[in-house]
């Protein structure tokens, strides 16, 4: 009898064909759900037995229309997994697990890693350090946060991926105006301290509830300065052994172990206080880190982070042992801009340590590999240089909100 599994995977955006190619290589039948306006979109069709399209966009499926599409398709195919390639999916996939009884992570974990209220309580409760926030439902909890909290603040959608829709608050008058301005709407939002600093960001996998890998990065330009202002995107990951990547490390495992992340990949943010030096906790998700970072990983460390995580739900639901691969300690960085040509040409950046070209359209975009740190950051700044002269373009781009 074929030892194979069920896997439907779900998606809002074009990613995951390296995790279903390899749920596929593992001898499984994938289903993927993705929305009609992806229809054109270059999936793995050979790794994927079906496509189903559903109308929308992120927020706007009829969930009773998903929900009844599915039940008309387990009429045939037992579904033994269900998983969410995107932010916008979790609850979506938490949505179909719960309905449907399948195991994995439930609505209530699932929030978790959505919404950035739920993961800020979470985190408080179990003792891990935040920036001070507050929800937004009561007048007189806000006008206390105001008056105890220093500004600068931040509003910020509670289940935004990325830093899309942040709204930088420097008064309480003006917070006022903006909470005025957003009317019943205000309770999809927080506020909270803004902490200037360096932000890193930690990509991992679990396995049984243990940090089985991780690796921690640093923004040198971060998606928040990006989304809000245009320019370059850029990270690196940071040396092994420091004392940083300690610390972040510590925390994220506190972070996974309160937030019970049992199984699969996770991306996480943190931010390095420069009043303090002290390491805070800013948001986590369930899922690789996008703007091409799982790549950036993969260069550093020879973890591909889509398959790996394809390869530890398939051995979770088949009961096998799971293996990671062996770890190299590479360093590498990408440098990522939005460019006024729909195809760049880069080919004039020749250096031997190039080892990935982003194929975005109206994009320029690069990762670089080395066994030397000081190398990474020397191109990065020199290719920041580069594209902010040569290729970038400064108009409003959408897509690059969102950093999936």
């Amino acid at each position: 009898m074929n030892d194979f599994k069920t896997f439907l995977c779900i998606s809002n955006y074009f990613k995951g064909n390296a995790f279903m190619t390899a749920l596929k290589k593992q001898g499984n039948r994938v289903f993927l759900v993705t929305t009609e306006q992806l229809r054109e979109k270059p999936w793995a069709f050979e790794y994927i037995d079906e496509v189903f399209y559903m109308p929308g966009l992120d927020l706007d499926w009829d969930m009773d229309l998903l929900l009844k599409g599915v039940g008309g398709l387990m009429k045939e195919h037992k579904i033994d997994s269900i998983v969410a390639l995107d932010d916008y999916d979790v609850e979506k996939a938490a949505f179909l697990r719960e309905n449907f009884r399948i195991a994995g992570m439930g609505q209530t974990t699932g929030r978790y890693f959505r919404d950035k209220l739920a993961m800020r309580i979470k985190a408080k409760d179990a003792g891990i350090r935040i920036p001070a926030f507050s929800p937004l439902f009561n007048n007189a909890d806000i006008n206390h946060f105001a008056d105890t909290v220093a500004a600068p603040w931040v509003l910020k959608p509670r289940s935004e991926a990325s830093a899309h829709g942040i709204i930088k608050v420097h008064d309480k008058d003006s917070l006022w105006r903006h909470l005025n301005e957003l009317g019943d709407n205000r309770i999809y939002y927080l506020i909270e301290q803004f902490k200037p600093g360096d932000v890193y960001h930690a990509d991992g996998l679990q396995l049984d509830g243990k940090n089985l890998f991780l690796t921690v990065s640093r923004y040198l330009a971060t998606p928040m300065e990006i989304s809000q202002g245009g320019g370059i995107f850029r990270s690196a990951n940071i040396p092994y052994g420091s004392e940083d990547e300690k610390k972040i490390k510590k925390v994220n495992e506190a972070i996974m172990k309160a937030f019970g992340l049992k199984n699969g990949a996770s991306h996480t943010e943190f931010i390095k206080s420069r009043e303090d030096g002290e390491i805070y906790f800013l948001e986590t998700a369930s899922r690789v880190g996008g703007a091409h970072l799982a790549e950036m990983v993969e260069a550093a460390t020879d973890i591909n982070l889509w398959a790996e995580w394809a390869k530890i739900e398939d051995a979770t639901v088949k009961n096998r042992k799971y293996e990671l691969p062996k770890v190299a300690k590479n360093y590498a960085g990408i440098v990522l801009t939005l460019s006024k040509y729909e195809h760049p040409d880069l080919s004039s950046f020749d250096d031997p340590e190039v080892c990935f070209r982003v194929p975005l359209e109206y994009h320029a975009g690069l990762i670089v590999k080395s066994p030397k740190q000081e190398r990474i950051m020397q191109l990065l700044d020199h290719y920041a240089e580069r594209f902010a002269t040569e290729y970038s373009a400064t108009a409003e781009a959408p897509e690059v909100k969102k950093f999936h």
